[in-house]
């Protein structure tokens, strides 16, 4: 998702922004992390309180829901790249929380609950590889740098194999693998772009957006993961 709008790069390198605005790179990189923690906690309420509610919601709206979905984060995305001031960005960021947490939390509920063995090793495994990912793309920023298009040609490929897979009902693990394995690099060159942007509150919000999809997608991917693989044990 955060791949169809790499234009918006250039947008925040562009903007103008008085010196006054300029913040450090520790508050900087302290207001992404809370906008993100913020939105995964979000998201870990829903899966709490709102399980059943999703999945009813889903199975009642069917197709509808991956229309109102789709606009709401494409909606969500665009406010935030566009808007200039933190709280239009921030409202922005909200409209993409709300649908995907519902995916989320039906996704769970699939899967056991919040609480059973598959989500809590999903929860744990993504937060290991977005550490890992950070550490990496801090270390090795030139490799980064240079996986934008790339990433984006294979998560496009991995979203539209998906959704045939999908229709016609076949086996999503091949996918699920390759569409971990984009997001965990997205994280990664998500991160080394929000450092090459000036330090900007809105700037770490618009940042924030891209990461939180990031890991949300890798979560997905490795959740699906670790229950088929449960499944086909038993």
């Amino acid at each position: 998702m955060s791949s169809i709008f790499e234009s918006g790069k250039q947008e925040r390198m562009m903007a103008y922004n008085p010196p006054d605005t300029i913040i450090e790179d520790r508050t900087y990189n302290l207001v992404m992390g809370g906008v993100i923690l913020y939105g995964l906690f979000a998201n870990l309420l829903m899966c709490l309180y709102c399980t059943e509610w999703a999945v009813d919601f889903i199975l009642s709206t069917g197709f509808f829901f991956y229309i109102i979905y789709f606009a709401m984060c494409v909606a969500g995305i665009l406010i935030s790249r566009k808007s200039d001031s933190p709280v239009i960005s921030f409202l922005g960021y909200n409209l993409v929380v709300l649908p995907l947490g519902i995916v989320v939390a039906a996704s769970v509920w699939v899967y056991g609950g919040a609480g059973s063995p598959v989500v809590t090793q999903a929860v744990l495994y993504t937060g290991i590889i977005t550490a890992c990912m950070i550490a990496l793309s801090t270390a090795f920023p030139g490799f980064f740098s240079r996986l934008g298009g790339i990433l984006c040609a294979i998560l496009l490929g991995v979203i539209i194999s998906e959704l045939i897979c999908m229709l016609l009902g076949i086996d999503q693990m091949i996918t699920a693998w390759f569409g971990a394995g984009a997001f965990s690099l997205y994280i990664g060159y998500d991160f080394w772009k929000s450092q090459e942007y000036p330090k900007t509150v809105d700037n770490a919000v618009d940042s924030a957006v891209d990461i939180y999809i990031d890991i949300i997608g890798l979560f997905l991917r490795v959740l699906q993961i670790l229950g088929n693989s449960r499944s086909s044990r038993r």
